[in-house]
Protein backbone atom coordinates (compact mmCIF):
# COMPACT_ATOMS: atom_id res chain seq x y z
CA UNK A 1 0.00 0.00 0.00
CA UNK A 2 1.32 3.39 -0.77
CA UNK A 3 2.25 5.57 2.07
CA UNK A 4 0.24 9.40 1.05
CA UNK A 5 2.37 10.83 3.53
CA UNK A 6 5.42 9.73 1.24
CA UNK A 7 4.23 11.45 -1.81
CA UNK A 8 3.34 14.60 -0.46
CA UNK A 9 5.92 17.15 -1.34
CA UNK A 10 6.09 20.76 -1.27
CA UNK A 11 5.27 22.94 -4.51
CA UNK A 12 8.30 23.76 -5.85
CA UNK A 13 7.30 27.22 -7.39
CA UNK A 14 4.60 28.03 -4.69
CA UNK A 15 7.35 28.24 -1.69
CA UNK A 16 9.04 25.89 0.73
CA UNK A 17 6.34 24.81 2.46
CA UNK A 18 3.57 25.03 0.10
CA UNK A 19 1.01 22.28 -0.75
CA UNK A 20 -1.47 22.30 -3.60
CA UNK A 21 -4.67 20.17 -2.80
CA UNK A 22 -5.20 19.19 -6.02
CA UNK A 23 -2.00 17.46 -6.64
CA UNK A 24 -3.13 14.71 -4.43
CA UNK A 25 -6.86 14.98 -4.33
CA UNK A 26 -10.31 14.81 -6.31
CA UNK A 27 -12.01 17.74 -4.94
CA UNK A 28 -14.81 16.80 -7.25
CA UNK A 29 -17.29 17.90 -4.58
CA UNK A 30 -19.69 21.35 -3.93
CA UNK A 31 -18.99 23.55 -0.90
CA UNK A 32 -23.28 23.87 -1.49
CA UNK A 33 -24.65 20.65 -2.54
CA UNK A 34 -21.47 18.34 -1.23
CA UNK A 35 -21.32 14.67 -3.36
CA UNK A 36 -18.08 13.70 -4.63
CA UNK A 37 -14.97 11.75 -3.80
CA UNK A 38 -14.69 11.63 0.17
CA UNK A 39 -10.69 13.08 0.25
CA UNK A 40 -10.42 12.81 4.40
CA UNK A 41 -7.34 11.16 4.14
CA UNK A 42 -5.17 12.85 1.33
CA UNK A 43 -6.23 16.29 2.95
CA UNK A 44 -5.33 15.04 6.45
CA UNK A 45 -1.92 13.40 4.88
CA UNK A 46 -1.50 16.70 3.91
CA UNK A 47 -2.01 18.47 7.08
CA UNK A 48 0.13 16.00 9.15
CA UNK A 49 3.02 17.08 7.43
CA UNK A 50 3.14 20.64 9.71
CA UNK A 51 4.88 19.17 12.34
CA UNK A 52 7.29 17.52 10.25
CA UNK A 53 7.99 20.44 8.14
CA UNK A 54 7.55 23.06 10.85
CA UNK A 55 4.85 25.08 9.13
CA UNK A 56 2.13 23.91 6.08
CA UNK A 57 0.57 26.26 3.83
CA UNK A 58 -2.01 24.34 1.89
CA UNK A 59 -4.28 26.07 -1.12
CA UNK A 60 -7.39 24.65 -1.72
CA UNK A 61 -7.76 24.98 -5.19
CA UNK A 62 -11.29 23.34 -5.38
CA UNK A 63 -14.10 21.54 -2.56
CA UNK A 64 -13.06 18.48 -0.81
CA UNK A 65 -16.02 16.17 0.76
CA UNK A 66 -14.82 15.26 4.26
CA UNK A 67 -15.46 13.53 7.23
CA UNK A 68 -13.59 16.24 9.65
CA UNK A 69 -9.76 17.36 9.64
CA UNK A 70 -7.54 18.57 12.20
CA UNK A 71 -4.81 21.25 12.23
CA UNK A 72 -1.62 21.58 14.06
CA UNK A 73 0.62 24.69 14.92
CA UNK A 74 2.09 26.94 12.05
CA UNK A 75 -0.77 25.62 9.57
CA UNK A 76 -2.50 28.22 6.98
CA UNK A 77 -5.24 26.98 4.72
CA UNK A 78 -5.79 28.66 2.30
CA UNK A 79 -8.94 28.62 -0.38
CA UNK A 80 -8.86 30.14 -3.34
CA UNK A 81 -12.07 31.48 -3.38
CA UNK A 82 -15.90 31.28 -2.00
CA UNK A 83 -16.25 28.40 -4.18
CA UNK A 84 -13.17 26.56 -2.90
CA UNK A 85 -13.63 24.50 0.89
CA UNK A 86 -14.92 21.47 2.59
CA UNK A 87 -18.38 20.24 2.95
CA UNK A 88 -18.59 17.54 5.74
CA UNK A 89 -20.24 14.08 4.70
CA UNK A 90 -23.46 12.89 6.47
CA UNK A 91 -23.31 10.88 9.70
CA UNK A 92 -20.49 11.95 10.78
CA UNK A 93 -21.09 14.34 13.53
CA UNK A 94 -18.30 16.15 14.54
CA UNK A 95 -17.01 19.10 13.41
CA UNK A 96 -15.54 20.39 9.68
CA UNK A 97 -12.22 21.01 11.55
CA UNK A 98 -10.61 21.42 15.10
CA UNK A 99 -7.12 21.79 16.46
CA UNK A 100 -5.06 19.00 16.81
CA UNK A 101 -4.60 18.85 20.53
CA UNK A 102 -7.60 20.03 22.73
CA UNK A 103 -7.31 21.42 25.93
CA UNK A 104 -9.22 23.68 28.11
CA UNK A 105 -6.34 24.91 30.35
CA UNK A 106 -3.36 24.71 28.51
CA UNK A 107 -2.80 25.95 24.98
CA UNK A 108 -0.78 23.86 23.19
CA UNK A 109 -1.68 24.80 19.23
CA UNK A 110 -0.27 28.11 17.97
CA UNK A 111 -0.32 30.09 14.79
CA UNK A 112 -3.38 29.00 13.04
CA UNK A 113 -4.48 30.99 10.05
CA UNK A 114 -8.02 30.44 7.94
CA UNK A 115 -8.20 32.05 4.92
CA UNK A 116 -11.30 32.14 2.79
CA UNK A 117 -13.42 29.27 1.10
CA UNK A 118 -16.42 27.89 2.50
CA UNK A 119 -16.64 25.34 5.59
CA UNK A 120 -20.31 24.33 4.76
CA UNK A 121 -21.54 21.74 7.84
CA UNK A 122 -23.98 19.89 6.37
CA UNK A 123 -26.87 20.25 9.27
CA UNK A 124 -29.41 18.38 7.72
CA UNK A 125 -26.98 15.72 7.82
CA UNK A 126 -25.97 15.63 11.23
CA UNK A 127 -26.94 14.94 14.84
CA UNK A 128 -27.69 17.57 16.97
CA UNK A 129 -25.66 15.94 19.86
CA UNK A 130 -23.71 12.36 20.92
CA UNK A 131 -25.04 11.17 24.41
CA UNK A 132 -21.44 10.13 25.99
CA UNK A 133 -21.42 7.51 28.53
CA UNK A 134 -20.19 9.50 30.95
CA UNK A 135 -20.24 13.10 32.04
CA UNK A 136 -17.09 15.00 31.70
CA UNK A 137 -18.52 18.12 33.16
CA UNK A 138 -19.01 21.60 32.10
CA UNK A 139 -22.19 22.97 30.52
CA UNK A 140 -23.91 20.51 28.56
CA UNK A 141 -22.70 17.56 31.05
CA UNK A 142 -23.19 13.64 28.80
CA UNK A 143 -24.00 15.29 25.75
CA UNK A 144 -21.29 16.24 23.18
CA UNK A 145 -23.20 18.52 20.93
CA UNK A 146 -22.00 18.70 17.53
CA UNK A 147 -20.59 21.93 16.08
CA UNK A 148 -19.17 22.82 12.90
CA UNK A 149 -15.24 24.19 13.97
CA UNK A 150 -13.61 23.58 16.78
CA UNK A 151 -10.55 25.60 17.98
CA UNK A 152 -9.86 24.94 22.24
CA UNK A 153 -6.30 26.09 23.77
CA UNK A 154 -4.92 28.31 20.68
CA UNK A 155 -2.61 30.92 20.00
CA UNK A 156 -2.68 33.53 17.12
CA UNK A 157 -5.76 32.17 15.36
CA UNK A 158 -6.65 34.08 12.38
CA UNK A 159 -9.61 33.78 10.21
CA UNK A 160 -10.25 36.25 7.16
CA UNK A 161 -13.15 36.46 4.46
CA UNK A 162 -14.06 32.78 5.57
CA UNK A 163 -17.81 32.05 5.25
CA UNK A 164 -19.23 29.02 7.92
CA UNK A 165 -22.50 27.49 6.17
CA UNK A 166 -25.51 25.45 7.91
CA UNK A 167 -23.70 24.64 11.38
CA UNK A 168 -25.73 21.91 13.68
CA UNK A 169 -25.10 23.69 16.60
CA UNK A 170 -22.48 26.62 17.13
CA UNK A 171 -21.14 27.93 13.89
CA UNK A 172 -17.87 27.96 15.86
CA UNK A 173 -16.77 27.20 19.43
CA UNK A 174 -13.33 28.89 21.12
CA UNK A 175 -12.53 28.41 23.89
CA UNK A 176 -9.00 28.44 26.04
CA UNK A 177 -7.46 31.21 23.49
CA UNK A 178 -5.02 34.27 23.18
CA UNK A 179 -4.73 36.69 20.57
CA UNK A 180 -7.97 36.13 18.00
CA UNK A 181 -8.36 37.52 14.93
CA UNK A 182 -11.90 37.29 12.55
CA UNK A 183 -12.44 39.72 9.81
CA UNK A 184 -14.72 39.44 6.79
CA UNK A 185 -16.56 36.51 8.39
CA UNK A 186 -20.13 35.66 6.61
CA UNK A 187 -22.49 33.17 8.75
CA UNK A 188 -25.07 31.60 5.77
CA UNK A 189 -27.85 29.42 7.69
CA UNK A 190 -30.47 28.53 4.70
CA UNK A 191 -31.66 25.51 6.75
CA UNK A 192 -32.59 27.55 10.11
CA UNK A 193 -34.26 24.80 12.44
CA UNK A 194 -36.03 26.15 15.38
CA UNK A 195 -34.81 25.81 18.73
CA UNK A 196 -31.35 23.82 17.24
CA UNK A 197 -28.81 26.27 19.18
CA UNK A 198 -27.70 27.46 15.61
CA UNK A 199 -25.56 29.72 16.96
CA UNK A 200 -22.74 31.56 15.06
CA UNK A 201 -19.69 32.35 16.79
CA UNK A 202 -19.37 31.05 20.42
CA UNK A 203 -16.37 32.11 22.82
CA UNK A 204 -15.51 30.54 26.01
CA UNK A 205 -12.51 31.44 28.51
CA UNK A 206 -10.23 31.89 29.21
CA UNK A 207 -9.50 34.43 26.43
CA UNK A 208 -7.62 37.67 25.96
CA UNK A 209 -7.25 39.67 22.77
CA UNK A 210 -10.12 39.64 20.56
CA UNK A 211 -10.42 41.32 17.26
CA UNK A 212 -13.61 40.71 15.31
CA UNK A 213 -14.17 42.83 12.46
CA UNK A 214 -17.02 42.81 9.66
CA UNK A 215 -19.11 39.97 10.78
CA UNK A 216 -22.15 39.33 8.96
CA UNK A 217 -24.92 36.68 8.42
CA UNK A 218 -27.89 34.83 10.55
CA UNK A 219 -28.13 32.05 13.01
CA UNK A 220 -30.52 30.33 14.93
CA UNK A 221 -29.23 31.46 18.11
CA UNK A 222 -27.00 34.08 19.44
CA UNK A 223 -24.77 35.22 16.17
CA UNK A 224 -22.04 35.99 18.71
CA UNK A 225 -21.57 34.72 22.06
CA UNK A 226 -18.67 35.96 24.76
CA UNK A 227 -19.86 33.34 27.51
CA UNK A 228 -16.15 33.45 29.80
CA UNK A 229 -17.32 30.80 32.32
CA UNK A 230 -20.32 28.97 30.93
CA UNK A 231 -17.89 26.30 30.50
CA UNK A 232 -16.45 26.30 33.94
CA UNK A 233 -17.68 28.78 36.38
CA UNK A 234 -14.42 30.54 36.90
CA UNK A 235 -12.66 32.09 33.58
CA UNK A 236 -12.44 35.37 32.15
CA UNK A 237 -12.13 36.86 29.04
CA UNK A 238 -10.59 40.21 28.56
CA UNK A 239 -9.97 42.86 25.87
CA UNK A 240 -12.99 42.66 22.83
CA UNK A 241 -13.05 45.14 19.82
CA UNK A 242 -15.53 44.12 17.47
CA UNK A 243 -16.60 46.57 14.99
CA UNK A 244 -19.26 45.85 12.17
CA UNK A 245 -21.74 43.18 12.49
CA UNK A 246 -24.15 42.90 9.82
CA UNK A 247 -26.94 40.46 10.86
CA UNK A 248 -29.59 39.30 8.31
CA UNK A 249 -32.91 38.36 10.14
CA UNK A 250 -30.86 36.39 12.72
CA UNK A 251 -32.99 34.64 15.36
CA UNK A 252 -30.54 37.14 18.01
CA UNK A 253 -27.70 39.27 17.97
CA UNK A 254 -25.14 39.30 20.44
CA UNK A 255 -24.67 37.80 23.94
CA UNK A 256 -22.87 38.63 26.67
CA UNK A 257 -22.85 35.76 29.82
CA UNK A 258 -21.28 35.32 33.23
CA UNK A 259 -22.79 33.21 35.34
CA UNK A 260 -20.04 32.94 38.37
CA UNK A 261 -16.52 33.97 38.90
CA UNK A 262 -15.68 34.75 35.45
CA UNK A 263 -15.17 38.35 34.56
CA UNK A 264 -15.66 39.22 31.22
CA UNK A 265 -13.90 43.19 31.13
CA UNK A 266 -13.01 45.48 28.86
CA UNK A 267 -15.27 44.81 25.58
CA UNK A 268 -16.30 47.30 23.06
CA UNK A 269 -18.80 46.22 20.22
CA UNK A 270 -19.11 49.18 17.67
CA UNK A 271 -21.19 49.62 14.59
CA UNK A 272 -23.86 46.92 14.52
CA UNK A 273 -26.73 47.06 12.04
CA UNK A 274 -29.23 44.76 10.37
CA UNK A 275 -32.08 42.57 11.37
CA UNK A 276 -33.02 39.87 14.28
CA UNK A 277 -36.23 38.00 15.18
CA UNK A 278 -36.69 38.23 18.70
CA UNK A 279 -33.61 39.39 21.12
CA UNK A 280 -31.02 42.00 20.12
CA UNK A 281 -28.26 42.04 23.19
CA UNK A 282 -28.69 39.80 25.69
CA UNK A 283 -26.10 41.13 28.39
CA UNK A 284 -27.48 38.38 31.14
CA UNK A 285 -26.41 35.31 33.39
CA UNK A 286 -28.85 33.49 32.14
CA UNK A 287 -28.11 30.86 34.81
CA UNK A 288 -29.51 31.14 38.37
CA UNK A 289 -26.75 31.88 41.03
CA UNK A 290 -24.64 34.50 41.80
CA UNK A 291 -25.27 37.19 38.73
CA UNK A 292 -21.77 36.56 37.27
CA UNK A 293 -18.99 39.17 37.05
CA UNK A 294 -18.97 41.95 34.39
CA UNK A 295 -16.63 44.81 34.01
CA UNK A 296 -16.75 47.51 31.80
CA UNK A 297 -19.00 46.98 28.63
CA UNK A 298 -19.46 49.56 25.52
CA UNK A 299 -22.00 49.62 22.67
CA UNK A 300 -21.90 52.48 20.27
CA UNK A 301 -24.18 53.29 17.55
CA UNK A 302 -26.69 50.50 17.08
CA UNK A 303 -29.25 50.44 14.18
CA UNK A 304 -31.11 47.25 14.44
CA UNK A 305 -34.69 46.09 13.23
CA UNK A 306 -36.53 43.62 14.39
CA UNK A 307 -38.65 41.47 12.22
CA UNK A 308 -40.69 38.37 13.27
CA UNK A 309 -40.77 37.01 16.79
CA UNK A 310 -39.69 34.04 17.28
CA UNK A 311 -39.52 32.61 20.53
CA UNK A 312 -42.34 32.67 23.36
CA UNK A 313 -40.26 32.24 26.33
CA UNK A 314 -39.63 36.18 26.74
CA UNK A 315 -41.10 39.51 24.61
CA UNK A 316 -38.65 40.81 21.89
CA UNK A 317 -36.07 43.43 23.32
CA UNK A 318 -33.27 45.60 22.05
CA UNK A 319 -31.50 45.22 25.14
CA UNK A 320 -31.60 43.10 27.96
CA UNK A 321 -29.48 43.69 30.98
CA UNK A 322 -28.81 41.93 33.77
CA UNK A 323 -26.38 40.63 36.68
CA UNK A 324 -23.14 42.05 38.45
CA UNK A 325 -22.02 44.75 36.11
CA UNK A 326 -19.47 47.47 37.12
CA UNK A 327 -19.73 49.65 34.27
CA UNK A 328 -22.24 49.85 31.15
CA UNK A 329 -21.81 52.54 28.40
CA UNK A 330 -24.84 52.58 25.29
CA UNK A 331 -23.67 54.91 22.85
CA UNK A 332 -25.59 56.40 19.68
CA UNK A 333 -28.64 53.64 20.16
CA UNK A 334 -30.88 54.33 17.15
CA UNK A 335 -34.71 53.06 17.44
CA UNK A 336 -36.80 53.99 14.26
CA UNK A 337 -40.07 53.16 13.33
CA UNK A 338 -40.56 49.31 15.08
CA UNK A 339 -42.79 47.04 12.83
CA UNK A 340 -43.78 45.26 16.34
CA UNK A 341 -44.04 46.38 19.82
CA UNK A 342 -40.73 46.39 21.35
CA UNK A 343 -38.98 46.98 24.75
CA UNK A 344 -35.54 48.69 24.44
CA UNK A 345 -34.43 48.74 27.68
CA UNK A 346 -35.17 45.44 30.31
CA UNK A 347 -32.85 46.15 33.37
CA UNK A 348 -32.62 43.50 35.68
CA UNK A 349 -35.79 41.20 34.33
CA UNK A 350 -34.96 37.58 36.42
CA UNK A 351 -32.53 35.79 33.63
CA UNK A 352 -34.09 32.40 33.69
CA UNK A 353 -37.73 33.62 34.88
CA UNK A 354 -37.65 36.49 32.40
CA UNK A 355 -41.79 36.53 32.46
CA UNK A 356 -41.82 37.12 35.53
CA UNK A 357 -40.77 40.77 36.90
CA UNK A 358 -41.15 40.29 40.37
CA UNK A 359 -38.74 37.96 41.69
CA UNK A 360 -36.20 39.69 43.20
CA UNK A 361 -32.90 38.31 41.49
CA UNK A 362 -28.63 38.78 42.10
CA UNK A 363 -28.48 41.80 39.29
CA UNK A 364 -26.81 45.19 40.62
CA UNK A 365 -25.79 47.63 38.16
CA UNK A 366 -23.07 49.96 39.37
CA UNK A 367 -23.44 52.79 35.87
CA UNK A 368 -25.32 52.60 33.06
CA UNK A 369 -24.78 55.58 30.65
CA UNK A 370 -26.78 56.29 27.92
CA UNK A 371 -25.58 58.66 25.73
CA UNK A 372 -27.10 59.36 22.48
CA UNK A 373 -30.55 57.80 22.22
CA UNK A 374 -32.60 58.43 19.49
CA UNK A 375 -36.39 57.31 19.39
CA UNK A 376 -38.74 58.04 16.18
CA UNK A 377 -42.06 56.87 16.49
CA UNK A 378 -44.81 56.94 13.64
CA UNK A 379 -47.92 54.65 14.58
CA UNK A 380 -49.78 53.84 17.53
CA UNK A 381 -48.88 50.08 18.23
CA UNK A 382 -46.75 50.80 21.37
CA UNK A 383 -49.19 53.25 23.01
CA UNK A 384 -48.26 52.28 26.47
CA UNK A 385 -44.42 51.09 26.03
CA UNK A 386 -41.93 52.30 28.85
CA UNK A 387 -38.97 52.09 26.77
CA UNK A 388 -36.86 51.56 30.26
CA UNK A 389 -38.00 49.20 32.42
CA UNK A 390 -35.73 48.91 35.44
CA UNK A 391 -35.83 46.19 37.75
CA UNK A 392 -33.32 45.44 39.99
CA UNK A 393 -30.75 48.18 41.90
CA UNK A 394 -29.16 50.82 39.71
CA UNK A 395 -26.06 53.55 41.80
CA UNK A 396 -25.95 55.55 38.64
CA UNK A 397 -28.29 55.98 35.63
CA UNK A 398 -27.18 58.61 33.35
CA UNK A 399 -29.32 59.78 29.90
CA UNK A 400 -27.95 62.79 28.12
CA UNK A 401 -27.82 64.34 24.66
CA UNK A 402 -30.94 62.15 23.29
CA UNK A 403 -34.05 62.36 21.16
CA UNK A 404 -37.60 60.87 21.35
CA UNK A 405 -40.19 61.94 18.66
CA UNK A 406 -43.58 59.82 18.60
CA UNK A 407 -44.77 61.88 15.40
CA UNK A 408 -47.89 63.31 14.44
CA UNK A 409 -49.88 60.05 13.77
CA UNK A 410 -49.06 58.77 17.06
CA UNK A 411 -50.48 59.04 20.56
CA UNK A 412 -48.90 61.00 23.24
CA UNK A 413 -48.46 58.62 26.26
CA UNK A 414 -46.09 56.23 27.86
CA UNK A 415 -42.69 56.93 29.12
CA UNK A 416 -39.10 56.55 28.64
CA UNK A 417 -38.04 54.66 32.32
CA UNK A 418 -40.63 53.11 34.67
CA UNK A 419 -39.33 51.45 37.99
CA UNK A 420 -40.19 48.38 39.58
CA UNK A 421 -40.08 47.39 43.53
CA UNK A 422 -36.68 46.07 43.44
CA UNK A 423 -35.45 49.23 41.57
CA UNK A 424 -33.75 50.91 44.15
CA UNK A 425 -31.46 53.60 42.37
CA UNK A 426 -28.70 55.81 43.72
CA UNK A 427 -29.45 58.88 41.05
CA UNK A 428 -30.75 59.45 38.01
CA UNK A 429 -29.33 62.56 35.48
CA UNK A 430 -31.49 62.89 32.35
CA UNK A 431 -29.62 65.94 30.50
CA UNK A 432 -29.80 67.26 27.23
CA UNK A 433 -32.93 65.64 25.73
CA UNK A 434 -35.41 66.27 22.88
CA UNK A 435 -38.42 64.78 23.76
CA UNK A 436 -41.96 65.75 21.66
CA UNK A 437 -45.23 63.57 21.79
CA UNK A 438 -44.24 61.18 24.66
CA UNK A 439 -46.45 61.50 28.00
CA UNK A 440 -43.58 61.74 30.88
CA UNK A 441 -40.24 60.86 31.26
CA UNK A 442 -40.12 59.08 34.46
CA UNK A 443 -42.66 56.95 36.20
CA UNK A 444 -42.11 55.38 39.31
CA UNK A 445 -43.75 52.93 40.33
CA UNK A 446 -42.28 51.36 44.04
CA UNK A 447 -39.05 51.42 44.75
CA UNK A 448 -36.64 54.10 45.44
CA UNK A 449 -34.58 56.62 44.24
CA UNK A 450 -32.00 58.62 45.74
CA UNK A 451 -31.39 61.95 43.45
CA UNK A 452 -33.44 62.62 40.01
CA UNK A 453 -31.65 65.70 38.10
CA UNK A 454 -33.46 67.11 35.30
CA UNK A 455 -31.25 69.32 33.19
CA UNK A 456 -31.92 71.02 29.79
CA UNK A 457 -35.31 69.58 28.66
CA UNK A 458 -36.72 70.80 25.65
CA UNK A 459 -40.57 69.32 25.55
CA UNK A 460 -42.91 69.92 22.83
CA UNK A 461 -46.78 67.91 22.90
CA UNK A 462 -46.07 66.32 26.09
CA UNK A 463 -47.57 66.37 29.48
CA UNK A 464 -45.99 69.10 31.98
CA UNK A 465 -45.90 66.58 34.21
CA UNK A 466 -42.58 64.90 33.33
CA UNK A 467 -42.44 62.49 36.77
CA UNK A 468 -45.15 60.27 38.57
CA UNK A 469 -45.52 57.52 40.89
CA UNK A 470 -46.04 56.01 44.16
CA UNK A 471 -42.15 55.80 45.20
CA UNK A 472 -39.81 57.70 47.18
CA UNK A 473 -37.44 60.47 45.16
CA UNK A 474 -34.52 61.95 47.71
CA UNK A 475 -33.84 64.93 46.10
CA UNK A 476 -35.41 66.07 43.03
CA UNK A 477 -34.21 68.94 40.72
CA UNK A 478 -35.95 69.75 37.64
CA UNK A 479 -35.18 72.25 34.91
CA UNK A 480 -37.28 72.39 31.99
CA UNK A 481 -38.72 74.07 29.35
CA UNK A 482 -42.41 73.16 27.58
CA UNK A 483 -43.48 73.94 24.18
CA UNK A 484 -46.84 73.08 22.48
CA UNK A 485 -48.93 71.16 25.19
CA UNK A 486 -51.41 68.47 25.27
Amino acid sequence: MVNLADQIVPDEHGGRFVVYASMYAELDSSVVDGGGTDDTDVIQAILDKAPVWGGLHLIMDGAALVRGIEVYSNTTIECENKDCGFFLASDCNRSIIKNAHWDFKVIQDKNISLISGTYNHNCAGQLHHIELDHDPGGAFGNLQCVFAMEFYGVEHLLMRDVTIRNQRTFGMLIANWFRVTMENITIELPNNMFGENQDGIHFWGPGQYLDMRNITGGAGDDFIALAPDENDGVSDITDVVIDGVYLDNADQGIRMLSKGTGRLDRVTIRNVTGTFKSFGFYINPWFPGSGGNFGNITFENIDMRQTTHKYDYATPFLFRIGGNIEKLTLKNINHHVAAHPLSLFDIGIPFHTPNDEHIAEYSHIGALILDGLQIYETCDHQEDISYMKVFCPVDSLIIRNSYIRRGPDASICGCLIETTEHADIGCIHISGMTIDGKNQLLKYVTGNIGTVCLSDILCTNTSQTLITGNGEIGILHQNAVFGAEV
